[in-house]
This record gives structure tokens, sequence and C-alpha cells, in this order.
């Protein structure tokens, strides 16, 4: 067991003794990460407690060690909390910066707590620990986020409005069925950071500088102390690599993207052209000179933050690319990309919540729009597919259709049984046979009824899709 000193100051830098010179005003402000990794502070503090506590059960520090070391963390943990910790950029990082005041509170318990660890190991545990947790904050609000969905897709699992294809109206679908949509994505964005996750709780602690170390270290009782799943298995892997990092970014850009595209839509259904929906005012702001004007700023600022997360993901693969084994300053480049990616997706996710489900809908403007664009023509080729006529005969029969009623200058379903029948042109077997029972089927609701198998938009099959999502969504939290 290693016997207890005097204490000693420490050196100026924990590496002075190799150098004749110090290090440049200029090359410590570009080198120093404490002013971004600070935030990690407390991750910095539940790790370095749980090797103390492991090096004491070896034997390695002495109890009465590890009591210092304990007694100054909780100060360190008090100053910081109350904004009265003093951050030196000469210590040019959280975990330095931690480890100064720690020696000068209890002298060289202080020092010892570096025994038979690396920075590099240090700062991987640190990151992965302050990536847990953000992750954990990331699938909560992203539960909530698929319950606020759930909620005004129930609400509207009967309207109907028009379903795109190019941007041109396609079939009638359900506003509920829509947003529907977008809660699977969010349930495929949950399942890749819960995946992450799992990657992501995997302890470096105890590879040391990247070659493990020669003390009786016990790594197995310090990852079950800070909750890691397992090991990292090369001590070479475990501090070099940050491919966890970019999956994370990978994770918010694919979420980040998908409320992009729901954020255009937004956009365009808020536009007076379209006018299906409105925004609460609180999410949108007006213009300094037109007073008219109420712009949705909240999804155009999701749609451009996504550019950036874009950004990070390709930074920090770029950032690894070239890199020889093991650790590499470059590595100090992750931080940044990683935490605003985030916060990002925090703050957005937050925000999108409250947004999605203060919409007010207009359902008369989406009906209306429904009326423009032949929505229905497919129900009508199904219909005499189905009445025998063979699938390209009825495609071209119902294209002539369409023609002819644009050239009234109405939509196809106006037309009355005798009209429909001659739109029909001159398709063999097509005008014989429409039956009165084709008026129903190219109604809206007739439409989306004979779409009730799963996954379709008929309102009971929505209201069925709300059931699963909601059960599964419990189950998982």
């Amino acid at each position: 067991m290693t016997a207890r000193h005097n204490a000693s100051p420490p050196p100026a830098k924990t590496w002075s003794g190799r150098f004749s010179e110090p290090v440049a005003e200029l090359v410590k402000r570009y080198t120093a990460s404490v002013p971004f990794d600070r935030r990690m502070a407390a991750q910095d503090i539940r790790g370095s407690l749980a090797h103390a506590r492991m090096l004491a059960r070896q034997g390695i520090i002495a109890a009465a060690d590890l009591a210092d070391i304990e007694r100054g963390m909780a100060q360190i943990e008090s100053e910081i909390a109350r904004g009265e910790f003093a951050w030196n950029l000469d210590d040019e990082d959280v975990h330095l910066n931690i480890e100064k005041r720690l020696t000068a509170l209890v002298g060289d318990a202080g020092k010892r707590l570096h025994t038979g660890r690396s920075r590099n190991d240090q700062v991987a545990t640190d990151i992965r620990l302050w990536l847990r947790d953000a992750i954990d904050q990331i699938l909560a609000l992203l539960a909530g986020f698929q319950r606020g969905l759930l909620d005004v897709a129930e609400a509207h699992a009967a309207t109907p409005m028009p379903g795109f294809t190019h941007l041109q109206v396609a079939q009638p679908v359900t506003f509920g069925h829509h947003l529907l949509a977008y809660c699977e994505m969010a349930r495929r964005d949950a399942e890749r950071f819960a995946d992450c996750r799992r990657r992501t709780n995997h302890l470096p602690l105890g590879a040391a500088a990247l070659a493990g170390t020669t003390y009786p270290i016990d790594r197995e009782s310090v990852a079950r102390e800070l909750g890691f799943e397992e090991i990292c298995r090369n001590s070479l892997d475990a501090v070099s690599d940050r491919d966890f990092a970019i999956e994370f970014c990978a994770a918010g850009a694919l979420l980040m993207t998908h409320l992009s595209r729901l954020s255009e839509e937004l956009i365009l259904w808020m536009s007076p052209r379209v006018g299906f929906i409105d925004l609460a005012d609180r999410f949108c702001t007006g213009s300094s000179i037109m007073p008219q004007k109420k712009n949705p700023d909240v999804p155009e600022l999701v749609r451009g933050k996504t550019g950036r997360i874009n950004g990070h993901l390709v930074a920090l693969l770029t950032l690894m690319k070239s890199q020889p084994l093991a650790y590499n300053k470059d590595n100090q480049e992750d931080k940044e990309p990683l935490f605003d990616t985030a916060d990002t997706v925090i703050d957005t996710l937050r925000i999108y919540t409250d947004m999605i489900t203060g919409i007010r809908v207009r359902a008369d403007n989406m009906r209306a729009a429904l009326a423009q664009g032949h929505a229905t023509a497919t129900d009508l080729a199904d219909y005499l597919v189905k009445k025998g006529l063979p699938f390209r005969d009825a495609h071209e029969a119902v294209a002539l259709a369409v023609r002819e009623a644009e050239a009234r200058g109405h939509d196809l379903s106006r037309f009355d049984l005798d009209e429909l029948r001659a739109a029909l042109g001159e398709v063999p077997g097509a005008a014989e046979r429409l039956d009165a029972d084709v008026l129903a089927a190219l109604t809206i609701e007739g439409s989306l009824a004979a779409r009730a198998h799963p996954g379709g938009t008929a309102p009971t099959a929505v209201r069925a899709a709300i059931a699963r999502a909601r059960a599964a969504l419990e189950k998982e939290t």
C-alpha cells in the first residue's frame, strides 16, 4: 500500500519537467478546452471517485487517501454548483482543473488520484458518461414528442386532407394518418439513440494512455459502480476511437432531418395559399415593415439548424478518418460538435412537442383542396379493375375521364353516372362496368374507408395504429 507523505506544491504543468520553456500564451489559448469541456465536470468527478474507490479496494492507495479525495471532491462539487469554482485556462481542461483544485484542498492524496489512469482513458470515460446522460434525456423527450403527435393524430383520425406526391394532389389521406408517418420516424430515431447508448455504455477507464497499466486494477468493479454494461476490451481502441460520438451525431442528424421535413410541411401548410393549419403565436414572429405578416420562425430555424447538425456529423467523420492508433490531440475537437448536436436536438424536441400539440387545423381548407386534384381517380381505376377490366385499360379510361373533367373545369368526383360513363371514352368494356355504387367510391369518405388494412389511411385503421403506437410507447418507456 502506498504510504502517505506531506503535501508538496504541484508543478506548474503536469509535464513541466520535460520542457525548458513555458507554453506560449497563444498556444495555451489555442489548445485549451476548459471553456467548453467544463460542462463534463459532474461526470469527471463521478468517474474519479469510482476510480479512487477501486484503488483503495485494491490496496493501491490508502483508505485515508480515499477519504481525503472524497472530502475534496464534495467541496469541489459544491463550489461548482455555487458558481464559485475558479476555472483556470493554465490548467487546460476540466480534468486538470479539478485535479489541481483537489490537490490544493487535500495535498498528496489528490496527487495519488491519477494512479493507474491517463487523461486519455479519463477523457474517454467522461465523454461516454456525459453522452449517456444526454441520450437518456433525448429518449425521454422523443417519447413526449411521439405522445404529442399521437394526441393530434387521434383528434384528426378522420380529418381528410390531400396526400401528395411530387407536391401534386395524389390521393385522400387523413391528417391523423399523415402525422403517424412522423411518429414512425420518431420511433426509429428512438431506436437508433437506444442502440447508440448501448455501444456508448462501455468503460474505457483502465486503458490508461494506450497500453493498460501495471497496477492491479479492477475495471469490472468500476464499470458496475458507474453503470457501464461492460468494459472496453482493447486498450488502444478504448482511448482512440470516437465512433460512439459519430453514431450519436448520425442519429441526431437523422432526427433533425425528419423534423426538418415536418417543418417544411408546416411552413407550406401555414401559407395563406394553402391554409391547412395555423401555428400558435408564441412560435411565430412578425415583420419589421409588413404589419400583416405572421412568420413561422421556429420551423424555419429547425430547417436551418439541421444543416449545422449535418455539418457536425461530417466534422467528426473527417476528424477520425486519418488518425493512426492510438490517441491524438485531434480528438479534443470531438466535444464541441458533440455538445452542440445534443443541445440542439434537446432544445428542438422540447419546443417541437409544444408547437405540434398547439396546431390549429383548418379542416375545411384541407377538404376543399381535395376537390382540386382529382384525388379519387385511383379509386375509379380500382373500381373498374374489381369489375373485371384489366388495370392498364382501367388506367387509360380514367385518364381520359380526368382530361374531360379538366376540360369542364371541375373535379372528377362531380360527374354523375351518365357523364362518367361518357367520359371514360372508347376504352372497350369500361363504361358498361360502371354501376351507381361507383359514385360512393369516388367520394372522399369512400376512398378513405376502402383503405382499412393495417397501415392504411381509413379512420378505423388510423385509430388502431394510434392504439398500437401508444401501447408500444408505454412498454418501451
